[in-house]
């Protein structure tokens, strides 16, 4: 973010969260629309795809590959060039460029959605929850996850997870999504344990 004084800091932040929600509310309603599209569209290999086939198996790909390299990134480490003096610039220009960049982001978090869900007011719910989550709780969060990276690991191992099964949805073979939600909630449960015993 371009560099502010710290009151048009928390106005530029406020309004990049709220561009936040509508641009991922309306990502998500245009996608789950794709989702819909059941008319065969593109024949390879003798399989028929539709468009809702060829949006899953994108977004699959998508949370997949960015997964992996975010865990590549993590255990090689960055080599952090200098940073190049920014000119001041308006509220206005600070939330443009938050939103814009946020519509390239969002898409995990949408696919997401879409992956662990059928019904588009769940979906939505969760998307204003996570954004209201970030507005409250965003720095305490991130100094956690700073003192215990491995939730870290585990958060873009479930992305993982979650894009395998838009790419197996994809090509016509549904993984239950209660399977999904055991497999989570156990490796959440076996992390939480691990975080207990490296406090003693």
């Amino acid at each position: 973010m371009a560099r502010l004084p710290p009151a048009r800091q928390n106005a530029a932040r406020l309004g990049g969260l709220m561009l936040a929600m509508a641009t991922r509310i309306a990502l998500l309603f245009s996608i789950v629309w794709l989702t819909h599209l059941r008319q065969p569209w593109l024949r390879l290999a003798g399989q028929a795809f539709s468009a809702r086939d060829v949006v899953l198996l994108l977004g699959g790909l998508f949370l997949t590959a960015k997964s992996v390299l975010e865990i590549h990134h993590s255990l090689e480490g960055a080599r952090a060039a200098p940073a190049a003096p920014r000119p001041r610039a308006g509220v206005a220009l600070t939330i443009l460029e938050i939103g814009l960049i946020d519509i390239v982001f969002s898409l995990d978090s949408v696919f997401t959605a879409v992956g662990l869900a059928q019904d588009f007011v769940i979906m939505a719910a969760a998307i204003v929850v996570a954004i209201l989550a970030m507005m409250w709780v965003s720095r305490p969060l991130g100094a956690f996850i700073e003192r215990h990276p491995t939730i870290r690991m585990l958060a873009l191992s479930f992305l993982i997870l979650i894009g395998v099964a838009l790419v197996a949805e994809a090509l016509h073979f549904e993984i239950p999504k209660g399977y999904l939600y055991f497999a989570m909630a156990f490796a959440a449960g076996v992390e939480l344990i691990n975080t207990r015993l490296r406090r003693r």
